[in-house]
């Protein structure tokens, strides 16, 4: 779509000059000799630029510009003025316009000057759209749930924000820490800065390090081309998220550590010493003192870290929530797949808030999707989520509150096709992550790659439509 450039000029030459050319170069151009005209244009024909002369006879350029600001429109404007008119178009500079122009126009460097603006305008707009649609994501609203226990959580976090210190988030996974850390950074003075987040368990341990604090060229073999920032460094002047920091090793827990206290690093082969300004949040699904005094987890680094902590509670904690969060991701998925899926019955509803969903919110959304795609009908009922009685989390009563029931077909069932759905389903609950599903299966890792291996399960984590409700 050609941009929209409106002409304010009352010579007549110059005018229907600047709009040949304009127009030439694919701009959609009006063009207006009177200040009045002007006012009335900006507002039927909304240009995405103004170019406009000081002096036109009763209402001058200066006047259009206080009235356009004064009404918050921010649409740019270029001054086209006379050389003894500079201290005027500098005063137009200090009302708010872009930029001037003198004459006699040298009409190659005009258009650079209007496609600099418009360029610099549309960043502009590029960014409010992804920070509104950040926080739309990501933002507070997005934070679903009426108990107690979810509201004490948020109020804390936002006044945690303000103090810009460490904090340590703790939850089982899937509960929802990514969230509260991106409402810590959001509520923040580092809003405008990046939020980095990055997953210790899940990258390898040997290339941990370069991931944290970046590489230096020819650091290690494969890092022959480039140097490469680091999540650190990518983080300046905003926040980093460090995701199952439990699992981080000795040596990189004796690193952090000194980042934590100086704010420096040095990249991965490099001898320059690296500053930042850098707020850390460290989230994990592990007892950390625990941790401690088993000799896992550095005590000095556990306090650094534990300065100010946060428990976001699991899911069958706040049961209230469980209807609430299941119509939100309903509503997303009704979208996402063409569907008109009303709600649930009150009976569907019981069935959820009867399921101790081990995967938490994670889960709940994952179990949603899957009946949004797979039902027809207009409403949720039981029968369309008895995939979720036959799981360890589900409790018909509370003397099957320890069993596992797994529905067996009349035509038999191998035990291969057993695991194999058990380690999907579990996988799904983790959101592919392999430490904690091997966890909740009683598995090593390296036995559950076997397994893997063995019953050739390829498994490909879930594209999720929007990771912002909760997670």
């Amino acid at each position: 779509m050609s941009s929209k450039l409106l002409i304010v000029d009352d010579d007549e030459l110059l005018n229907n000059s600047l709009n040949a050319v304009l127009t030439r170069s694919g701009y959609d151009v009006v063009s207006v000799m009177m200040g009045e005209e002007a006012i009335q244009q900006i507002t039927d024909f909304q240009p995405d630029i103004v170019l406009l002369d000081l002096f036109l006879g009763s209402m001058t350029g200066l006047d259009i510009l206080q009235k356009l600001r004064a009404e918050n429109n921010d649409t740019p404007v270029i001054l086209i003025t006379a050389f003894s008119d500079v201290s005027s178009a500098v005063r137009a500079i200090k009302l708010g316009a872009e930029d001037f122009v003198l004459k006699p126009l040298d009409l190659e460097q005009l258009e650079i000057l209007i496609n600099k603006t418009l360029n610099r305008k549309n960043l502009e707009r590029r960014y409010e759209l992804l920070k509104d649609e950040m926080q739309q994501k990501f933002g507070p609203y997005a934070i679903v749930g009426k108990s107690e226990n979810l509201k004490k959580v948020v109020h804390t976090a936002e006044r945690l924000a303000h103090a810009d210190t460490t904090v340590l988030i703790i939850g089982e996974s899937g509960s929802g820490k990514e969230l509260i850390a991106r409402l810590i950074h959001e509520k923040s003075e580092r809003l405008d800065g990046p939020f980095i987040s990055i997953n210790c368990g899940a990258i390898p341990k040997e290339l941990a390090e370069s991931e944290l604090f970046g590489y230096e060229k020819g650091a290690f073999t494969g890092a022959m081309d480039k140097m490469r920032q680091g999540k650190f460094e990518l983080a300046s002047r905003g926040t980093i998220l460090l995701d199952e920091v439990g699992e981080l090793t000795q040596e990189l827990q004796v690193k952090l550590l000194r980042v934590l206290e100086t704010k420096r690093f040095y990249r991965l082969g490099g001898s320059k010493e690296i500053s930042v300004d850098v707020r850390i949040i460290a989230a994990t699904n592990k007892n950390l003192k625990a941790a401690v005094e088993k000799g896992t987890f550095r005590e000095d680094l556990f306090y650094r870290l534990n300065i100010a902590q946060l428990h976001v509670p699991s899911l069958r904690e706040r049961v209230e929530d469980v209807a609430l969060l299941a119509n939100t991701f309903l509503d997303e998925f009704n979208k996402k797949f063409g569907k008109s899926i009303k709600g649930f019955t009150p009976d569907a509803v019981k069935v959820l808030e009867k399921y101790s969903w081990p995967g938490n919110v994670r889960e709940l959304k994952n179990a949603v999707e899957r009946v949004a795609l797979l039902e027809t009908d207009t409403v949720v009922k039981p029968e369309h989520l008895g995939f979720l009685s036959y799981h360890p989390g589900f409790n018909s009563n509370k003397t099957l509150e320890d069993k596992t029931v797994v529905a067996v077909p009349s035509r038999g069932i191998k035990m291969d096709e057993i695991m194999r759905e058990a380690i999907i389903q579990t996988l799904d609950l983790t959101g592919g992550n392999q430490i904690q599903a091997a966890k909740i299966l009683g598995l090593t890792r390296s036995r559950l790659r076997y397994r893997m291996q063995q019953l050739k399960i390829k498994y490909e984590p879930k594209k999720e439509a929007s990771e912002g409700h909760q997670e």
